[in-house]
C-alpha cells in the first residue's frame, strides 16, 4: 500500500491542478477524481491517507454515505466548501467529515486541516459513543437465552472460516444482526461490511446494484456504476431476503460464488473479487428448491453453515432486557426522559407471542414512549396466529378507546386484508400487486412490512395482526 496517496474529489478542472502542485509541495501522491464513481472506483483499487472532497461535485452527499461502509480506506475526510454548501450536501451528514475548509481556500488552512485530523486519527481521538460495533456488541449482549447463546456459539465459530453462511428466521427475528456479528468477528472486520435487500430493489435494476454497469450498458447509463461486489472487495457481502431473487440473477449468483468473477452489465471483461457472501431469508429455502422456485446448486453454496435465529416468542426470558434496553435508546432519542412502563404493561409485554418478533416489539416501545403510554393504554398489541383460529384483530385495552382510534384500527385492517388479496392473486409479485394497488412499489414494499405480512403467512391461508400505532 502507498502511504502517501491522497484521494481528491472534484470536478473543478482550475482546482485540480491546484491541489496537484500543493499535495506534492507536501509530499502526498495526490489521485484525482473527477465524480463520485470514479471516487467509488478509486476506493475499491487503493486505500488512502485522507480524501478531500469539493462539496460542489455530484452526489457528494450520497459519496459521503458511501464512505460508511467503506471500513478505513478513505481516512480522515476534509471537505472544501462554503457555509450554505454544506448544509445542502451533507444532509446531516456532517459528522462524516473530519474538518471543513472554506472555499476559496488558503493553502495553509487546508495543510493545517490534514495535519490535525491525521493527528487525531493516527491518536485514536475518536470518541467512545462513535465506536460502529458499540451497537452491535449491545444487542449481542441482550441474547440471554439458551437458544441464542447457541447461536452466539456458531457465529464465533463461522465467523473465522471463510464460508458462504445462510441465516434463517422469521422476519423481525434480527438476522441482520447476526450478519454484522459473523463479519466484526471475522478476519474481514476492517474491511467493507455491504447489505442488499434482494427484495427491496425491482428485479431490474438488482443486477446493476448487485454488479454495477458500465457506461452505455443501457438508455440513461451515462456513467460506470460500481456494484456492491465490488464496493465490498475484500469485505462481506449480505444478502437479504434472498430467497426472493429472479432465477436469472441466481444463476449469476452462482458463477460469483464458484469462481469469484463476474461481470457488468454491458461488460465485456470479467472482474474478480474476493468477497464473503452472507445469505438470510424468512421462507423454507428447502422448499422453494422443490417447487422449482430456487435452484438447487445454489442453495448448496449457500447453505455451508446454516444459524437459525429463533422467533421472540421461543426466548421470552429476553423481553424484559430488550424492554430496557429499547426504552434507555429511544427516551434520549425522542426526548423522553424518565419514562419507564408500568408493572402492568411489563407483564403484558412479557407475555405476548409476538409475530412480528424483535421487531415489533422495538417498535410498541417507540409507541408508548411517543404517545406517553406507560400503562399501555394507546399502544396495541398484535395477534399472532399461533394464538388461535379466530378473526386476526388487535388486542383491545382495557381502557375505553376513541372513536378516531376505532376508525383508524379498522381501515388499517382492511388495508392489511386488500393487499394480502391482492399479494396472492399475483403470487407475490410485488410489481404487478403494486400496478392493481395503484401505488409505487416503494410504497408497497413499506406497507408490507408496515402491516406485518409476509410470504409464509400468506402462504397458508393466514395474515399477520395489524401492529397498529
Amino acid at each position: 500500500m502507498k502511504t502517501r496517496l491522497v484521494l481528491t474529489v472534484t470536478r473543478d478542472p482550475s482546482m485540480q491542478g491546484h491541489l496537484v502542485a500543493l499535495l506534492r509541495q507536501w509530499g502526498y501522491e495526490p489521485i484525482l477524481a473527477g465524480s463520485v464513481d470514479d471516487a467509488i472506483a478509486a476506493l475499491v483499487r487503493d486505500q488512502f491517507l485522507v480524501t478531500v472532497l469539493d462539496a460542489d461535485v455530484d452526489g457528494a452527499s450520497t459519496f459521503m454515505r458511501r464512505l460508511e461502509i467503506q471500513g478505513d480506506r478513505f481516512g480522515p475526510v476534509i471537505m472544501l466548501s462554503n457555509g450554505v454548501d454544506v448544509e445542502r450536501t451533507v444532509k446531516g451528514d456532517s459528522r462524516l467529515a473530519d474538518d471543513f475548509v472554506p472555499k476559496p481556500f488558503r493553502s495553509e488552512d487546508l495543510e493545517n486541516a490534514i495535519e490535525g485530523a491525521l493527528s487525531r486519527h493516527r491518536h485514536g481521538s475518536m470518541p467512545a459513543d462513535e465506536d460502529p460495533n458499540a451497537k452491535l456488541r449491545q444487542e449481542i449482549g441482550l441474547w440471554c437465552s439458551q437458544k441464542m447463546q447457541s447461536v452466539w456459539e456458531i457465529i464465533q465459530e463461522a465467523a473465522q472460516v471463510d464460508v458462504t453462511v445462510l441465516i434463517c428466521g422469521e422476519t423481525g427475528t434480527g438476522k441482520d444482526i447476526v450478519a454484522r456479528a459473523i463479519h466484526c468477528f471475522s478476519p474481514r472486520q476492517r474491511q467493507p461490511f455491504v447489505k442488499v435487500n434482494c427484495a427491496a430493489v425491482p428485479r431490474e435494476l438488482l443486477e446493476t446494484e448487485l454488479f454495477g454497469h458500465e457506461r452505455g450498458a443501457f438508455t440513461g447509463a451515462h456513467q460506470l456504476k460500481i456494484g456492491k461486489f465490488e464496493s465490498a472487495n475484500h469485505g462481506t457481502i449480505f444478502l437479504d431476503e434472498i430467497g426472493d431473487l429472479d432465477p436469472a440473477l441466481q444463476a449469476k449468483l452462482l458463477h460469483v460464488l464458484q469462481d469469484g468473477t463476474f461481470s457488468r452489465v454491458g461488460g465485456k471483461n470479467e472482474l474478480k473479487v474476493d468477497v464473503r457472501v452472507l445469505a438470510a431469508t424468512n421462507q423454507q429455502l428447502d422448499r422453494g428448491v422443490a417447487e422449482g422456485r430456487f435452484r438447487e446448486d445454489l442453495y448448496y453454496r449457500l447453505n455451508v453453515i446454516q444459524i437459525v435465529v429463533p422467533p421472540l416468542r421461543e426466548r421470552a426470558e429476553e423481553i424484559p432486557r430488550l424492554v430496557n434496553y429499547f426504552v434507555q435508546r429511544y427516551t434520549k432519542i425522542f426526548k423522553r426522559p424518565g419514562f419507564a412502563p408500568d408493572l402492568t404493561a411489563m407483564e403484558r409485554l412479557k407475555q405476548h407471542r409476538y409475530p412480528g418478533n424483535v421487531r415489533e416489539l422495538e417498535n410498541v416501545i417507540k409507541r408508548m414512549i411517543v404517545l406517553d403510554d406507560p400503562f399501555l393504554v394507546k399502544s396495541f398489541l398484535a395477534v399472532s396466529p399461533l394464538d388461535g383460529d379466530g378473526p386476526l384483530k388487535a388486542v383491545m385495552p382495557e381502557a375505553p378507546l376513541s372513536l378516531k382510534d376505532i376508525s383508524r384500527s379498522a381501515a388499517r385492517t382492511a388495508e392489511r386484508e386488500a393487499i394480502a388479496r391482492v399479494l396472492e392473486q399475483t403470487r407475490w409479485n410485488r410489481t404487478k400487486a403494486a400496478k392493481l394497488l395503484k401505488i409505487s412499489y416503494r410504497a408497497l414494499l413499506y406497507k408490507i412490512k408496515d402491516v406485518g405480512l409476509d410470504r409464509r403467512a400468506a402462504g397458508v391461508g393466514q395474515v399477520r395482526g395489524p401492529d397498529v400505532a
